[in-house]
């Protein structure tokens, strides 16, 4: 069940060298409740914060694969943050391309499939049609948002590498040249 908290006690947070977050209209209302010091979150709220929150751009993150969409995600992360491939294109999974787009030639089901590959291996589906990920964590950095509450990123996966990278070198995805912005692959 969700309750909507009246206007006066919704929460506002942001990001400065950690979640700092207060109740609107009441700045000392969450001292000693998860919290170090007046607004400052503990780890455990911090890392509940990340789940539905963007990885600011430049910082670095972990991103264990749990599930992953189509081609350039997005991929769930254990840790909370939802990524999207930074620097990339994949189709869609009926697929189609976005306008404005790159557009790769490989098909939307091999892509997922590769990207799965890439980061872990298949571990099922979900009832919505995700693939389902076992993998090692990725050691991603964050480009900023990516819409809505994914978070743009290019990972390296200890499986295989740069994962935009070999997206794109497989054919699977396109290289975004708006948004790859001097990346190397290393």
């Amino acid at each position: 069940m969700v309750r909507r908290l009246p206007e006066s006690q919704r929460i506002a947070c942001h990001w400065r060298s950690g979640w700092r977050c207060n109740v609107q209209g009441n700045p000392g209302a969450n001292r000693g409740i998860g919290t170090n010091g007046p607004d400052r979150f503990s780890p455990v709220m911090t890392a509940i914060l990340l789940a539905a929150a963007v990885v600011p751009a430049g910082q670095s993150f972990q991103c264990t694969p749990t599930r992953v969409w189509d081609g350039d995600g997005p991929i769930w992360c254990a840790e909370g943050p939802r990524i999207r491939l930074a620097g990339v294109a994949a189709r869609e999974m009926d697929g189609s391309c976005k306008a404005r787009h790159p557009c790769p030639d490989a098909e939307p089901i091999t892509a997922r499939d590769a990207l799965v590959q890439l980061i872990g291996r298949p571990a099922g589906q979900s009832r919505e049609g995700h693939i389902l990920v076992r993998g090692p964590a990725m050691t991603c950095r964050s480009d900023g948002g990516a819409g809505g509450d994914r978070t743009a990123a290019f990972c390296v996966s200890p499986q295989s590498g740069d994962v935009s990278c070999n997206m794109v070198a497989g054919g699977w995805a396109a290289k975004w040249q708006r948004y790859w912005r001097g990346h190397k692959c290393r």
